[in-house]
């Protein structure tokens, strides 16, 4: 297999995560406008507690795989690689069995004290066999991301996501009749339906990837040893995701009930809820398709370069890990903050518009958080993203639980509350990478070059609104030039080169320059 590197691979998953995204935005429009922020609310408050299901089901072991089998690849020792995979597959394929299983049965007898809304059992009931499904397509997605190899999880994602769309529209629709509550159970049921057609796709994809091997297995590492290596990587990543995912949940509890504290009925503060995740959230998230894929491609990637001592690769490839992301996320949040008002109307939620704003203003941090989390774990520093997400929800949470209860802040109160999550963490993140790797905080590079291209393009827009604004060809047309500039200003300041360029796939072949 050829080597790729880790630019390739997260300009694959870039490929694929657009396209999902595009789908998902697609997606929030049909929910939001033809079944309800209602529904959707629902729905978004099961998601933390199936979440958090399958945490305890995965325990961190597809990353753990991916580190494990990028460094056997790094060593020479292809067989190594796929005993881990044998290993992690029996093992996460029985994990799943028991939790879904579990789950399923005792739900109805603890709905009460897990969930804040009774309706919400039924779609928590048809989750369940979707952790069964994920658990065992997370092993080969670890296994193909430790070989480098981004195309089969680009592909099975996007098969998981059409069908996913299709299905799911099309069930709520028909089941809006029977409820509310029916609706959402709609949208369950298409996600069952595309986690089980990722999984079928993906295995394929494993089954022409194989080949006869002639290297020597005489020698090969005990399930003893394989066992205590996931273990070691796994916990501290189980951990994190356990905190995360307990945070989320926590928050699908709190946001509602401190909503109906500041004064809005119980349907008003689940609306809302399903408004802010619905519409403030699928938009602000959008730039993190690629900071997904980049942190996705860096774990194995820098775990190889480290395994190999290069640590001054650890280190190039850090410093451009966090500017590639600076780069996609400054002007992705302007355009989020400049047009709030029209975006959040394409999704019926024009409420929310100043809620969007002040999640725009902390962007940023929340895309490094994400780069770095990859850039740490592949420093075999794991724990660290853990602990400083940790210092963030104590400082977080309780001015959640504050500012979101008061009438006069709201929704933006707890919009404030994330903000300041996002950036004590990213910033912790930095500075524990700087001092774990030498990295060097280029601030020119980080900050100024970037930046100078987005008040570029905050004057574009400035000057074009007025003249294009109100339709969707206008805006768009007014996207494009605001790009244009921003691309040309760091042309022009060195923000990006010719190789920055050349290194991309397909497109880097034509400049010979």
């Amino acid at each position: 297999m050829p080597r790729r590197t880790f630019v390739y691979g997260a300009t694959i998953l870039l490929g694929a995560n657009l396209l999902n995204r595009l789908l998902g935005f697609a997606y929030q429009y049909l929910i939001m406008t033809h079944i309800g922020g209602e529904a959707y609310g629902l729905f978004n408050m099961v998601f933390p507690i199936y979440m958090l299901a399958l945490v305890f089901t995965t325990a961190g072991i597809p990353l753990a795989i991916a580190k494990m089998v990028a460094e056997e690849v790094s060593l020479g020792r292809p067989y190594q690689a796929r005993s881990i995979f044998h290993l992690a597959f029996w093992l996460l394929t029985i994990s799943g069995a028991v939790v879904s299983s579990a789950l399923y049965f005792l739900t109805p007898y603890l709905a009460h004290k897990i969930f804040p809304d009774p309706r919400v059992l039924t779609i928590f009931q048809i989750c369940t066999p979707a952790i069964f499904i994920v658990s065992i397509s997370s092993v080969f997605r670890g296994y193909f991301q430790g070989l480098q190899n981004m195309v089969p999880t680009a592909v099975s994602q996007i098969c998981e996501q059409i069908i996913r769309v299709v299905v799911g529209y099309t069930a709520a629709l028909r089941l809006l009749g029977d409820g509310v509550e029916w609706a959402a159970a709609g949208l369950a049921i298409g996600m069952l339906a595309g986690e089980a057609v990722g999984l079928l796709v993906i295995v394929l994809h494993y089954q022409r990837a194989q080949v006869t091997s002639t290297e020597s297995t005489t020698s090969h590492y005990s399930t003893e040893h394989i066992l205590k290596q996931l273990w070691h990587l796994a916990s501290p990543v189980t951990l994190g995701r356990l905190f995360a995912t307990g945070l989320s949940a926590l928050d699908a509890m709190i946001i509602p009930q401190r909503l109906y504290a500041a004064g809005y009925s119980a349907r008003e503060a689940t609306t809302l809820f399903g408004q802010l995740g619905g519409s403030a959230f699928t938009l602000l998230t959008f730039p993190s398709v690629f900071t997904f894929a980049l942190a996705t491609s860096l774990v194995p990637s820098i775990s190889e370069a480290a395994a190999q001592r290069q640590f001054h690769i650890v280190r190039a490839r850090s410093v451009e890990a966090i500017r590639l992301t600076i780069i996609i996320g400054i002007p992705c949040l302007i355009i989020l903050f400049y047009f709030s008002r029209p975006l959040t109307a394409f999704f019926k939620s024009s409420d929310i518009s100043p809620i969007l704003r002040i999640l725009a203003l902390g962007g940023i941090f929340s895309y490094i958080q994400q780069t770095t989390t990859g850039i740490l774990q592949g420093l075999d520093k794991v724990h660290l993203p853990v602990f400083h997400s940790i210092i963030a929800a104590i400082l977080r949470i309780p001015i959640l639980v504050y500012l979101t209860g008061l009438p006069q802040w709201g929704l933006r109160g707890t919009a404030w509350a994330y903000v300041i999550g996002f950036v004590i963490t990213a910033i912790l993140n930095l500075l524990a990478i700087s001092r774990t790797s030498g990295m060097a905080l280029d601030l020119q590079r980080f900050l100024l070059q970037p930046f100078s291209g987005g008040i570029g393009m905050l004057l574009i827009f400035h000057i074009l609104d007025p003249i294009l604004g109100g339709h969707v060809i206008g805006y768009l047309c007014e996207f494009s030039c605001g790009f244009v500039l921003y691309t040309l200003i760091l042309m022009f300041n060195g923000g990006i080169s010719v190789s920055d360029i050349k290194r991309l796939p397909w497109i880097g072949k034509y400049f010979k320059f």
